[in-house]
């Protein structure tokens, strides 16, 4: 994707609709899952290294 240089005396000026209630509830609820989900296969894979390491030793 490219640079869009603005042309003189034009500004682009990109402004979004504030948040409801609800789409800020789902948001927040699909971060917290991203989350709990990244964080428990980093468990799996600390587990898994340490298993392999006592397999080796």
């Amino acid at each position: 994707m490219g640079h869009i240089k603005e042309p003189k005396g034009i500004d682009f000026i990109i402004a979004s609709d504030p948040l409801t209630d609800k789409a800020r509830q789902e948001i927040s609820e699909f971060i917290r899952n991203y989350k709990s989900k990244k964080a428990s296969k980093k468990v799996k894979l600390i587990t898994a290294a340490k298993q392999s390491k006592s397999l080796h030793a």
